[in-house]
């Protein structure tokens, strides 16, 4: 009941922690900070207006005791909890946000590797269909290729055909193999659900292209919750789903060597497929790090992988360039305010689309203006009157400020509340996805997340959260996460302004210092911007006189 999603990520641990948050918010001031320890309330203490009402942190632990072994021991004593990303950081919207994400990776992906601006006719495969791998299905249509994603619970995938995310579900492999090339002569726009193992899938595509000669896809990727493989979070091919719930509660030992067996069996599927012109990349669930674990073949080194994570071969540089999902609830809960904050945003980046910025920061503007103008007929609002939106700095900041004037001038009839996803240019060190694609050594340094946390309750954040774990799994990652009230003051003007500028530059000057050369020119442009900015900035030198040095030195 309290799972928020990724498998395990919690807001609290048990009801009474959620009723004594709700009494300790029903009584609090603005004199005070509510702190929250792993969902459990430690109370309210004395502070400062201008500070965060809440602090919270999850799963910060020992170093040295950060194993799943000692998750699941504090887990069971009830003294820390895996808040996953945004789910313990009170900041979770849905699946909407995840669908963003990866309509962007996948029309990204199209772009990068297959050389192309349409995907129609294209077939993207993947596994999942659950509360944030469910966003995969409805992102295959938006980037108008062909969706083929593979769930073993048949609860989910027929819920996700309910909700229209899902628009056919197929449970026999034969007549999903018929389905695909039907679909692929036609160049349908579709979501197709196989209810079974995905694994199965894999190895059928591989028969079908070695008797054939047809690769049937084109773009493969994985959802499974591979940051807790062997407790739920990936189901192995040589069980049913029923088998597989009752083995891995009576006989662990055993489930976890099949679990590890059908990774190896689908990366062996996966390379042949690859080996033939198919783009596989790691969704940064864990997927290649517990593939590696089990022995399967894919070409581990350190960080570097056979496939890139996401992040390294698509999403890395839209992060360098400040561009991160961005995300507001309407707290008046009415569609009319949603509407008209859809409005305003797509305003702001047309605007931001005139200037004198490179052609790939236009394409981003392009990108999220086609977003936000079809958001509202998508369907992805699931609770909160809330909306995803990939921006940058300077796109955030305007966009808040707009935000703040409608609630001032009385067009919005409620309070707005910004946030994000940890999974930002700033918000996760996470070495195999947020920061895959720093290679200065400083992938498994945790600086950045900590210091956004601080900086950000320093700007005026109204809640600010840290966390251990999120996406590929605890003691993997620190991320953090923060909520701001924009309330119509010109209060709330300065702290947005100064917040905003924080929470992004932080990550990408940390990028460019790293080498990366799309966050050098975005960190340059942002000092021009602000005089206030001034960061430290690397000095690049040249590989091949450092070589020369190195090799007189030898002599």
């Amino acid at each position: 009941e309290l799972v928020t999603y990724g498998g395990n990520g919690q807001v609290f641990s048990n009801w009474a922690q959620f009723r004594l948050v709700m009494h300790y918010l029903s009584r609090m001031s603005e004199n005070q900070t509510l702190v929250m320890y792993s969902g459990h309330p430690l109370g309210l203490f004395p502070g400062l207006q201008p500070s965060p009402r809440v602090v919270i942190t999850n799963g910060m632990v020992i170093p040295n005791h950060s194993s799943p072994e000692d998750y699941d021991r504090m887990f069971a004593m009830g003294v820390s909890m895996y808040g996953q990303m945004t789910a313990g950081s009170y900041c979770y919207i849905g699946p909407q946000g995840i669908v963003h994400g990866t309509t962007i990776t996948v029309m990204n992906a199209g772009r990068k590797y297959l050389n192309l601006q349409d995907l129609r006719g294209k077939v993207f495969v993947s596994s999942g269909l659950g509360g944030m791998s469910g966003a995969q299905a409805k992102a295959a249509v938006i980037a108008n290729s062909i969706g083929v994603i593979a769930e073993v619970s048949r609860e989910a995938t027929y819920k996700r055909h309910k909700q229209g995310w899902l628009d056919e579900v197929i449970e026999n492999i034969d007549e999903l193999i018929q389905r695909i090339r039907k679909a692929k002569k036609a160049k349908e726009i579709v979501s197709i659900g196989y209810l079974g193992n995905v694994v199965t899938l894999w190895e059928r595509l591989v028969t079908e292209m070695e008797t054939t000669g047809e690769l049937l896809v084109e773009l493969g990727s994985d959802q499974t919750s591979c940051h807790n493989p062997f407790n739920g979070g990936y189901y192995p091919v040589q069980l049913s789903y029923d088998e597989a719930n009752e083995k891995m509660k009576d006989d662990p030992r055993n489930f976890k060597m099949l679990v590890q067996e059908s990774l190896r069996r689908q990366v062996a599927a996966i390379n042949k497929l690859a080996k033939k012109g198919m783009f596989f990349w790691d969704y940064g669930n864990a997927f290649l790090l517990e593939a590696s674990r089990a022995g399967a073949d894919v070409g581990q080194s350190g960080i570097k992988f056979r496939y890139p994570s996401y992040v390294q071969g698509i999403m890395g540089d839209i992060f360098s360039l400040g561009f991160g999902p961005f995300r507001w609830v309407c707290t008046s809960g009415r569609k009319e305010d949603l509407a008209l904050t859809d409005k305003l945003a797509a305003s702001v980046l047309k605007e931001l689309q005139k200037t004198n910025v490179p052609e790939h920061v236009k394409q981003q503007y392009r990108d999220n203006i086609n977003w936000i103008e079809k958001a509202g007929d998508h369907n992805l609002v699931v609770g909160s009157q809330a909306r995803i939106l990939y921006s940058d700095k300077i796109g955030r900041t305007r966009i808040a400020l707009e935000f703040n004037k409608a609630v001032r001038e009385k067009r919005l009839k409620g309070p707005v509340v910004i946030s994000r996803d940890h999974h930002d240019v700033s918000g996760a060190d996470s070495p195999y996805r947020e920061t895959s694609n720093v290679y200065d050594g400083s992938a498994f340094t945790a600086d950045m997340a900590v210091q956004n946390f601080v900086g950000d309750a320093l700007r005026g954040a109204t809640w600010v959260a840290l966390h251990n774990g999120g996406g590929v799994g605890w003691g993997e990652v620190i991320n953090g996460g923060f909520g701001c009230l924009i309330d119509g003051t010109e209060e709330s003007d300065a702290r947005l302004t100064a917040l905003l500028s924080w929470d992004v530059n932080n990550g990408v000057c940390r990028r460019s210092w790293s080498g990366n050369k799309y966050a050098y020119e975005t960190i340059k442009r942002a000092m021009d911007d602000d005089p206030c900015l001034q960061v430290t900035l690397p000095n690049e030198a040249d590989d091949q006189l450092v070589k020369k040095v190195l090799a007189q030195k030898k002599a």
